[in-house]
């Protein structure tokens, strides 16, 4: 009798423990799909979703299943608040995957006091600072890294004897703003002379009297800190004005569509890249490629794809350790070390002192109505610049 009712009480706990074996790890997803930045928010998601079906199609994480709860919150901050709230008291996410600088800078401290680890799409430079950040997490290059690189290039080719003049144009929200500081300081740095700066909106339909009151500034070179329809309008109302100003901007305001929206006035525009372009070479691309079924994808959404890679690199140590928690997540993320991403991305580095995944600045301008690869520059990781 005592040992059947042993037998009993083993298949019981069997039963019991064969769920949780191979439960689904549960993430959620914060994305922009239809509102202000949907234009690149939404071939993002589509990168998070695309790379969450392929590990799962080729043995999950040790086995288990990402579960995937994809909410468009349409770029308001109420929503993303409420989303958040859903993710981590009904269905109990372990990590998040979230979108601009809005809901991040919102969710900031609720993540750190909730000890939810959030992977975002914004690269504001003050997220890497563990000491105020400590769950937050990215990976592309910080957006005043990425300014700073941009201003390095154009100034190790400037020619002329004089001081280059230089202007910044962004949208008067968190993401415009938040390198200008650290892009202001890096060019009186470098020897520039900053002559100006306007706000143009993300849904500007013209940008005309901005672009007027900087012509008569006459800077050589203008920042455009905003996404791919603003930065449209600038470069075709520019051109209209006739301004000989070279422009030059952001990881989200330009990729492989931004001719159909310019009809030319792309010519020229010198912008970041933040991962590899569609077609390069190399092992992730291949997969990209073959799961894509040889149709393009832009970047934003590669670098979806990236995110979501990284985060499931993650996942698998912490779930190998037994540490499939929002702690044991955040100091196995610490703990990566030239992570490679398949050619995707320069290899990724985080520490619990530093959360900047790299500091190489990609660029890419237009020529010819194509994307066409500039340089990288390699900047040091300064201490002064981590947070900044």
């Amino acid at each position: 009798m005592k040992r059947l009712t042993a037998s009993i009480a083993l298949a019981a706990m069997t039963l019991l423990a064969a769920p949780l074996m191979g439960q689904d790890i549960v993430i959620g997803n914060i994305a922009d799909i239809t509102g202000g930045t949907g234009d690149v928010g939404k071939p993002y998601a589509e990168g998070i979703k695309a790379y969450t079906d392929y590990i799962n199609a080729n043995g999950g994480i040790n086995g288990k299943k990402i579960k995937l709860l994809q909410q468009d919150y349409a770029y308001k901050i109420p929503e993303a608040l409420s989303l958040y709230k859903k993710f981590k008291d009904q269905d109990k996410v372990v990590a998040i995957q979230g979108w601009g600088s809005g809901d991040t800078e919102a969710l900031k401290e609720q993540v750190a006091k909730d000890q939810i680890p959030y992977f975002s799409a914004s690269y504001s430079a003050h997220l890497t600072d563990p000491a105020k950040s400590p769950y937050n997490f990215f990976c592309a290059v910080d957006y005043s890294t990425a300014l700073r690189g941009c201003l390095k290039y154009i100034k190790d080719n400037w020619k002329e004897k004089r001081k280059p003049k230089v202007a910044f144009i962004y949208p008067d929200v968190g993401y415009g703003k938040a390198p200008i500081p650290a892009g202001k300081a890096y060019a009186l740095e470098l020897g520039f002379e900053i002559v100006g700066e306007e706000n143009v909106d993300l849904k500007a339909l013209e940008a005309t009297t901005q672009l007027l009151n900087l012509k008569k500034k006459d800077p050589d070179f203008a920042w455009i800190g905003g996404t791919k329809p603003s930065t449209s309008v600038i470069l075709k109302d520019a051109k209209k004005l006739g301004l000989r100003t070279k422009f030059f901007g952001n990881i989200w305001s330009a990729d492989e569509e931004s001719p159909k929206m310019t009809a030319g006035a792309e010519e020229g525009y010198l912008f970041v890249v933040g991962a590899a372009l569609y077609g390069d070479k190399g092992a992730g691309m291949d997969i990209i490629k073959k799961v894509s079924g040889g149709q393009l994808r832009v970047s934003s959404w590669i670098r979806g794809w990236v995110s979501m890679m990284v985060m499931c690199e993650v996942l698998k140590t912490a779930d190998k350790n037994k540490e499939l928690t929002g702690p044991g997540i955040r100091k196995y993320a610490e703990q990566l070390t030239n992570l490679n991403t398949q050619g995707l991305t320069a290899p990724i580095t985080y520490s619990n002192s530093d959360h900047r995944p790299f500091t190489s600045v990609i660029l890419a301008e237009f020529a010819g109505g194509k994307m066409v690869r500039k340089g990288t520059i390699d900047l040091p990781r300064r201490a002064d610049w981590k947070g900044f």
